[in-house]
């Protein structure tokens, strides 16, 4: 018995001490296998040489030619990944602000003050939907602010090459946000010119002979709702006269759901110069707000539908008309300009709609506008006791109206040529 314990005692040393030995080289193994080395050293002394696969690169010329790749992708291949790699691989950087960060404060005053997006020619977007309508339309941002990267991700990569990049806390959008659910990602853009700006294919298709004039429009939501009507009818553009309100307030772009990227804005114009942004030959016609006494003047017969109220058209003859001292006259304050229905066709000419402000109504400039291109009053009337309607309505109601003209115009010269 005591010989086979030590017989045991014998065979179990070795085996031990071989153990130990495979322990010891069995990680060099694994880290040479993870390296793919060319040569494999055994314990025993043997050399095996790996093969190398056919076409396997060395691991650096592998790297050279993966970064050739790279750079010989497109931008646009790059942008349909939104993998990390790939928006790491396109060289795009982003800093994170700092307590005090002055870049953080111009957000603001781009915000509030208006002078100060006419003088530096910059604007405010916010929300994933926005800005990237505001990208594919061709505008150019400068500075965005996001707080989650996925965000800044879902953005064209070739669009932000260039752009300052900043990182920020969301309780700091969540604060400067004019929105009730910030989406966490705000950009700052050059002033878009509707002359570069390129605007979508199925609107320009779309487009039809018909302009919107917006004369003393001072409510954001009002404008918004316009502009939203004005895209949606197939305007080919939207003038904005001096005094109206700014169309790219933030609660304006709000409003518009991004119909500022969808169809021409012209703003700041002066009267004179309105003509010169009109085809020519182009007729001028007038939503009055306040023309309750334009209804009378369309029929005779106006008072016995209800359409007149008669302390307001004692109202608006107190601005019409004044009766000149001397001689006992009367003198015209606003021009004579024809009334009729807005259901009657209007639309035989290059079209343009000037929509009032529901406080001052249309200016006199629209009217001598109107009277001097043949242009005439729109009217929509309502049923007693309710007062002018919305600007926003009056306008949608008239520019599809006018698009429904227009295209039952071009479905009657289709049936003549195709008779013919």
């Amino acid at each position: 018995m005591a010989a086979l314990v030590r017989r045991s005692r014998f065979v179990v040393r070795p085996l031990l001490q071989v153990v130990q030995a495979w322990d010891l080289d069995a990680r060099r193994w694994v880290r040479a296998l993870r390296r793919s080395a060319v040569k494999v050293v055994f314990p025993s002394g043997e050399v095996v040489e790996r093969k190398r696969a056919p076409g396997k690169q060395p691991r650096k010329a592998a790297s050279e030619a993966s970064a050739q790749e790279q750079r010989e992708k497109s931008p646009l291949e790059e942008s349909t990944s939104h993998a990390p790699s790939t928006w790491e691989e396109s060289g795009l950087r982003y800093d994170k602000a700092y307590p005090g960060d002055r870049r953080l404060s111009s957000v603001m005053t781009i915000v509030k003050s208006r002078p100060f997006r006419e003088k530096q020619g910059k604007i405010l977007l916010e929300g994933r939907r926005l800005i990237t309508d505001a990208l594919k339309a061709g505008a150019v941002p400068k500075m965005f602010f996001f707080s989650r990267l996925e965000y800044l991700k879902e953005l064209p990569v070739d669009k932000l090459k260039g752009v300052s990049l900043i990182k920020v806390k969301f309780e700091d959008i969540k604060d400067w946000s004019d929105l009730v659910t910030p989406q966490g990602i705000m950009g700052i853009f050059a002033k878009p010119d509707h002359v570069k700006m390129a605007y979508p294919k199925t609107q320009l298709q779309h487009s039809l002979p018909l302009s919107l004039i917006c004369d003393n429009l001072r409510d954001p939501g009002n404008l918004g709702t316009i502009l939203r009507s004005a895209a949606g009818a197939g305007c080919s553009k939207v003038l904005l006269t001096k005094g109206c309100v700014d169309p790219w307030e933030p609660k304006v772009l709000r409003a518009g759901m991004g119909a500022h990227f969808q169809v021409p804005i012209i703003n700041n114009l002066e009267w004179e110069t309105v003509p010169n942004y009109l085809p020519p030959d182009t007729r001028v016609y007038v939503a009055d707000n306040c023309g309750l006494y334009a209804q009378a003047q369309m029929s005779n017969k106006a008072s016995d539908h209800g359409w007149v109220s008669n302390q307001r058209l004692l109202k608006f003859q107190k601005y019409e008309e004044e009766e000149d001292v001397e001689t006992g006259a009367s003198q015209d304050w606003l021009p004579d300009v024809e009334v009729q229905s807005y259901d009657s066709d209007w639309t035989e000419a290059p079209a343009a709609v000037v929509i009032g402000g529901e406080t001052d109504g249309v200016s006199v400039e629209s009217l001598q506008l109107a009277e001097s291109t043949g242009g005439k009053r729109l009217l929509i009337p309502v049923v007693p006791g309710v007062d002018s309607l919305n600007s926003a309505m009056a306008a949608s109601i008239l520019l599809f109206e006018g698009k429904r003209q227009l295209r039952g115009r071009a479905e009657h010269l289709s049936r003549d040529r195709s008779h013919h």
